[in-house]
């Protein structure tokens, strides 16, 4: 099925989750015991990560044709431009389209550990629209996500201009947004006014990060551009190393955020599980129970 179909009008609203793929056998199994919690909130759809610079294509092909082949989840494949040509991309969309997936996110990526900036492969892409055009002239049968940034993209140098690039990613062919973690509704609710003012029309899907670790977290936030309210980092702190407050606090804001979000319109959550599948599961209950 193509995503895509999920957010037809009239539809429940979706929750997806991402997961990354394990470095080692224990990651594996425990990611598959996540998986396995996780299934029983009957999730829209997952999706797979490619880790820096391109770092697990090879584990992320092998996780999403697992996802969809042992549970029946319909799976998204994130598919980024670095270390690879155009030839080398094309080989990767057959053989995912040769397991079975119709869904792919296409990403400019992040550069490899230890560089700072990215550079384009010779014979490569250098941005997320290039592979969009890509996949889209090859004439592939695929459902294509790609990023949106609330607070704009840490290369960007101002929200109109990064929202500019949004708008030729969608021109290119893109059926749905799924944005970057977020903390204040806000900043969602603004980007989506003016995506729709940019001529922007397809799904604009919320990523939801719940926190469980505030070191952590106020990492993720430096290295993609996002901000933390004041008092939910002033909560964080008093919680201190008491890692089970810490994540009370991030299922009760997440699921607040999230309540938020779809009763003005958001057309479901996308959560950054961090393979971890506690926060996750009392959220979408929580949120699949209507409030006293």
């Amino acid at each position: 099925m193509f995503i895509s179909e999920l957010f037809k009008a009239g539809r429940a609203p979706v929750f997806s989750l991402e997961f990354f793929p394990p470095k080692t056998a224990a990651g594996w199994n425990g990611l598959r015991k996540t998986i396995e919690d996780l299934s029983d909130v009957q999730p829209g759809f997952v999706s797979v990560t490619y880790g820096a610079g391109g770092s697990t294509r090879e584990q992320t092909i092998e996780l999403v044709a697992e996802i969809k082949n042992s549970t029946g989840i319909e799976t998204m494949a994130h598919l980024t431009c670095v270390g690879s040509t155009r030839e080398e991309l094309d080989s990767i969309l057959d053989r995912l389209e040769g397991n079975g997936v119709k869904n792919v996110i296409a990403l400019r990526g992040d550069p490899p550990r230890g560089d700072a900036t990215f550079v384009t492969t010779a014979g490569g892409l250098a941005h997320a629209v290039d592979l969009v055009r890509l996949i889209r002239d090859r004439g592939r049968n695929l459902c294509v996500a790609v990023a949106g940034y609330p607070e704009g993209h840490v290369e960007a140098p101002d929200l109109e201009t990064d929202l500019d690039y949004l708008a030729q990613k969608v021109s290119a062919g893109a059926d749905l947004v799924i944005t970057q973690l977020f903390f204040d509704n806000t900043r969602y609710f603004d980007f989506v006014d003016r995506a729709l003012a940019k001529g922007i029309d397809v799904p604009i899907v919320p990523g939801i990060m719940p926190i469980t670790n505030l070191g952590q977290i106020e990492r993720f936030t430096t290295m993609c551009g996002a901000s933390i309210p004041e008092d939910l980092h002033n909560r964080l702190h008093e919680a201190g190393d008491d890692s089970d407050r810490v994540t009370r606090i991030g299922i009760e804001y997440a699921t607040q955020q999230c309540r938020e979000l779809l009763t003005y319109g958001a057309p479901g959550v996308h959560f950054y599980t961090l393979n971890k599948s506690r926060s996750t599961v009392e959220i979408i209950r929580r949120l699949r129970t209507p409030p006293i």
